[in-house]
């Protein structure tokens, strides 16, 4: 019986591949759309792009279902990689990953899909639509409901997640049952459109760093920064700082960026006072009701993979407030927040401010 018509994201990986196996299993009259959103024209050896591609369509013919490709390059770069560095100017560590999801992936993707009649869209996602709402992915070490919560409710209810009640070991079990050609295709990390490549090189291309002083929490010079946008807190590596007088043996920790005076304060010691935070408020709130209630005991993440911290939520008309239960460690504007009722996701913001 066919279930529908359906457009799935195929990237070239294992997830997509076996979402796009699943679906026609069950009925759905699958096509798929390899999305293209960073040009890599550069010679950079750090991006996959071609190589996805073909996979992908190995895949779609393995799999006998047709296959278009696009680019979403231009809008990305306006809309998404823009912002981006926007932020990094001002001192903040966005988290592109999340806007590529909104604008790109889910609703660019929608667009396309509505345009061409299909009933829902697809992807790879490890996480659950139940009844129209969002839910975290049953394999807790895997679920990506964190990058979804600023997803369009209109969107959700015409996507598909087939992965969400299953494990990364369980969905390479089937594509190897299968013989997909992607069934031991490592999975991809880093930002999108930065691939592999180590960030402060990549970064370099589009900012221009002002060099300034690395001061402890002292206020004494103890090295030298080559621009705070290359820097993030609770960061350790590359801060060249060695031989401080009178300073314990303790690796330094990027704890405050003072942009007025283009100093970054570094401390020692990876549970050092400074680098925790009992108390955040968000810009661009992303709720996916307006039934949530103003002010309620919930759990929140800070960052991917970080287990659920109980906190006290308030909700503003654009913004949250959300104290901690316990103290966070290296909370950091321009990331997200996200807020959770038990396995529920009911939105986020960006972190704006922290205390």
């Amino acid at each position: 019986m066919d279930k529908g018509k359906v457009l799935v994201g195929l990237s070239g990986g294992v997830d997509s591949s076996v979402t796009a196996l699943l679906l026609k299993e069950q009925g759905y009259d699958v096509h798929a759309l390899f999305m293209k959103n960073w040009d890599d024209d550069d010679g950079s050896p750090y991006c996959s792009a071609k190589e996805d591609f073909m996979d992908a369509v190995f895949i779609a013919e393995q799999l006998e279902i047709p296959l278009n490709q696009i680019s979403f390059s231009r809008e990305y770069k306006e809309r998404v990689f823009s912002y981006f560095i926007k932020e990094l100017e001002e001192g903040r560590t966005p988290n592109p990953d999340i806007l590529c999801n909104k604008e790109i992936k889910f609703k660019e993707f929608y667009n396309y899909a509505s345009h061409e009649e299909f009933d829902f869209i697809a992807t790879g996602h490890y996480a659950q639509n139940i009844n129209n709402e969002l839910y975290k992915g049953l394999d807790n070490s895997k679920d990506q409901s964190y990058f979804l919560h600023a997803i369009d409710n209109h969107t959700l209810k015409k996507t598909l997640f087939p992965l969400g009640q299953l494990t990364k070991k369980e969905v390479r079990n089937i594509a190897r049952d299968n013989n997909l050609i992607t069934s031991e295709k490592k999975d991809s990390t880093g930002i999108c459109f930065i691939g592999e490549r180590p960030f402060p090189e990549f970064v370099r291309r589009y900012l221009k760093g002002e060099i300034g002083d690395i001061i402890s929490d002292k206020g004494e010079k103890i090295g030298t920064h080559l621009g705070l946008a290359f820097y993030t807190l609770g960061q350790r590596q590359g801060l060249g700082i060695g031989g401080v007088k009178g300073a314990s043996d303790l690796p330094w920790y990027v704890a405050k960026k003072d942009l007025e005076n283009n100093k970054l304060m570094c401390v020692q010691g990876n549970n050092h006072p400074l680098l925790f935070s009992s108390e955040l408020t968000t810009k661009n709130l992303y709720l996916f009701s307006e039934s949530i209630p103003k002010k309620f005991s919930g759990t929140a993440k800070v960052r991917y993979r970080q287990e659920d911290q109980e906190c006290e939520i308030f909700i503003n008309q654009e913004s949250l407030k959300i104290l901690f239960k316990q103290p966070q460690r290296s909370v950091t504007p321009g990331q997200s927040v996200v807020i959770y009722q038990d396995q529920k996701c009911l939105g986020g913001g960006e972190i704006d401010t922290i205390n």
